[in-house]
């Protein structure tokens, strides 16, 4: 088994996944038609082709609006997972969805968080792949659109949903303005996270402060990218000494930025920060998780042992609780000894 091989076939979670950036490209096509959505183009191969960040949120929330019933919700989940456990061995991931996206068609949340369930629990079945949901605010939308969601979201409690998120350009909803929609997510029992810092902003749009404010005032217990934290050493001592988890991606970005990017992610590194290995919006950026993990371990110099590592270092970061945790660890580990042995003989 050569190196890269063994980067791919490692057991691996993914804790940052939009739905809606996980479409197949012959699906959505597929799907548009159904619903008689108009897209930009029916080619799968320029499909998700898009100038700036702020192009792709387009991209993204134009392929939300092409999944309107329960089957389709059922089948996106379905592929996501199936894709990805093919692709690069995962076994364990926490999905974004945001409601909003899917409300200008009528679909009721609890429609669309069934559908989203009953896809897992049949990748689960036929796979072995295991998938939680986290509903997502659009910061662009305003507080109270973002506690609209809140409520639906917990009046229709089911158990694959463990946390909330949001996402969004970042200059149009500062985090500080969600923080009694957070809070009472806290008091709900739900996790949190919160799409911080994102390179793709200035740092005067998506400034370190964010950071602390998304662990202080929004109670959050990982942060989703965080690459801008670097703006200021103060932010990174904290959050090193805090082991707080960031889900970096190595691919999402506009192909002109990936070498600022994975210079980024050496930074972080050598500042000694907790970073998760993830894909964000896989066949957008032409990429999957076994991509993520074989770039990751190449732009930051990682052996195959320390590779392995970052892969059950990922399950501390999860939303399991302890004794899924250790399920998961056992199993990892049992699988990573085994492609050791292969690699090294």
């Amino acid at each position: 088994m050569d190196t890269e091989t063994f980067l791919r076939r490692l057991p691996k979670g993914d804790l940052h996944l939009h739905l809606a950036g996980a479409l197949r490209p012959a699906t959505l096509v597929e799907l548009a038609r159904k619903h008689d959505v108009p897209l930009r183009t029916t080619d799968p191969q320029h499909l998700y082709n898009f100038a700036d960040f702020y192009d792709f949120l387009d991209v993204v929330r134009a392929a939300a609006s092409c999944i309107r019933d329960h089957g389709d919700f059922a089948r996106v989940a379905y592929e996501c997972l199936a894709d990805a456990a093919q692709a690069g061995n995962l076994k364990y991931a926490e999905m974004f969805f945001n409601p909003t996206d899917y409300l200008p068609a009528g679909v009721p949340y609890r429609t669309m968080a069934e559908g989203y369930a009953e896809g897992i629990r049949q990748a689960e079945a036929d796979l072995g792949v295991t998938g939680r949901l986290i509903p997502s605010i659009n910061r662009e939308l305003g507080p109270d659109t973002a506690r609209q969601m809140l409520d639906a979201v917990l009046e229709h409690r089911i158990e694959q949903v463990i946390g909330i998120g949001m996402d969004g350009a970042e200059r149009s909803g500062p985090p500080e303005q969600y923080a009694e929609v957070y809070q009472a997510a806290g008091r709900a029992g739900l996790r949190r996270t919160a799409h911080t810092c994102e390179d793709n902003q200035t740092l005067a749009e998506a400034p370190p402060a964010n950071i602390t404010t998304t662990l202080d005032a929004l109670g959050c217990d990982r942060i989703d990218h965080g690459y801008n934290i670097l703006g200021d050493p103060a932010v990174v001592r904290r959050c090193a000494e805090e082991d707080t988890p960031f889900t970096v991606c190595s691919h999402t970005c506009v192909p002109q930025r990936l070498t600022t990017r994975w210079k980024t992610l050496r930074t972080m590194q050598r500042a000694g920060l907790f970073m998760v290995v993830c894909t964000d919006d896989p066949p957008m950026y032409r990429t999957d998780i076994g991509t993520a993990y074989v770039t990751i371990a190449r732009e930051l110099a990682q052996t195959p042992a320390e590779a392995a590592q970052s892969a059950l270092a990922a399950l501390d970061a999860t939303w399991l609780d302890d004794t899924d945790k250790r399920a998961q660890r056992k199993a990892f580990t049992d699988e990573i000894a085994a492609l050791t042995i292969a690699l090294e003989n």
